[in-house]
């Protein structure tokens, strides 16, 4: 897909912050939006008030007749970024995404950012990117999870990787420690519930799955390698299945080096329409972007929208 390699630095900057987040961290959100107004002749900055406003404050944004942004910040974890797309995605007009990194998984700004410090990203977006500049736009790869008509953009999972999200409502660690505890005391006693998968119409798995993850970015958690070969502007979206021959917890292990692909229960492809099912009529334990999905129902259908979301990575790959 296109990237926009020359094109100029943005003008007009809308910082999206969560004041309710366990992580929020208003020394984050002053540092930002002064890094903002220091570079940029225009920055605002929203504190959202309630779940799904993230959303609709950058759709009211971009849908200005007059002072639209160019650019939105999204500091937070996987949550606040997934909200901030979905408006992107849905708003009549268009700007790029810059992710800051303040949750416990940071996966999103890991697959595009790498390790490097938040600040050195920031400041290379706000310069102009034109003239061998360290920043530039790409257009990003999103799903539609045809059930409930959001997009997805660092990827969807069902099983153990979905269950953990409940564990981890009730831990007290932070950061990407408390999803790695989570994990591990999910796959303790998890038990692979009876699945299916087609991918673009064929049937690519069925019998005893223990995940099944669709997307997207390669991590999850911020740290597990789920799916180490997927690319995020291909036109497709990869599918990696983890069936009922490993045990659960040596998902945790595994992924951590991507060693699960050389495992023969493992089952990897690529595709523009992905269903994943549970064969038993019961529902399927799924999240996407790390908000586990309460209303699905026994199955989940994506599909690919080529291109969808505009945001801005670093011009070397990491």
């Amino acid at each position: 897909m296109a990237d926009s390699s020359d094109a100029a630095g943005p003008t007009r900057a809308l910082v999206i912050a969560n004041p309710a987040s366990g992580s929020h961290s208003p020394a984050l959100v002053r540092e930002v939006r002064e890094l903002c107004s220091a570079h940029l002749p225009h920055t605002e900055l929203h504190l959202t008030t309630a779940q799904g406003d993230a959303t609709a404050s950058v759709r009211r944004a971009l849908e200005r007749a007059e002072g639209a942004p160019d650019l939105v910040v999204a500091i937070g974890g996987d949550g606040t970024v997934r909200e901030v797309v979905q408006g992107l995605h849905t708003a009549a007009g268009r700007a790029a995404l810059m992710i800051v990194p303040g949750g416990t998984g940071n996966s999103a700004y890991k697959m595009l950012w790498g390790e490097r410090p938040w600040s050195e990203a920031l400041k290379a977006v706000l310069a102009d990117s034109r003239a061998g500049g360290s920043a530039r736009l790409r257009e990003l790869d999103l799903a539609l999870l045809a059930e409930t008509r959001n997009c997805v953009f660092l990827g969807s999972c069902s099983g153990v990787i979905a269950d953990a999200l409940i564990t981890a409502a009730d831990s007290p660690l932070k950061g990407r420690e408390r999803y790695a505890k989570a994990f591990a005391d999910t796959a303790a006693d998890y038990a692979p519930y009876p699945g299916r998968v087609v991918v673009d119409g064929r049937v690519v798995h069925e019998g005893p799955t223990v995940l099944a993850n669709v997307g997207g970015g390669p991590y999850r958690g911020g740290r597990f390698l789920v799916l180490p070969e997927s690319l995020l502007d291909d036109g497709l979206l990869d599918v990696c299945v983890i069936g009922g021959g490993v045990a659960a917890t040596e998902v945790p292990g595994l992924t951590l080096r991507a060693d699960h692909m050389n495992h023969p229960a493992t089952v990897y492809a690529r595709g523009r329409t992905i269903t994943v099912e549970r064969t038993d009529g019961k529902r399927l334990p799924l999240e996407h972007d790390g908000e586990y999905q309460h209303t699905i129902g026994s199955s989940a259908t994506f599909e690919v929208l080529p291109g969808a979301l505009a945001t801005w990575a670093p011009t070397d790959p990491i």
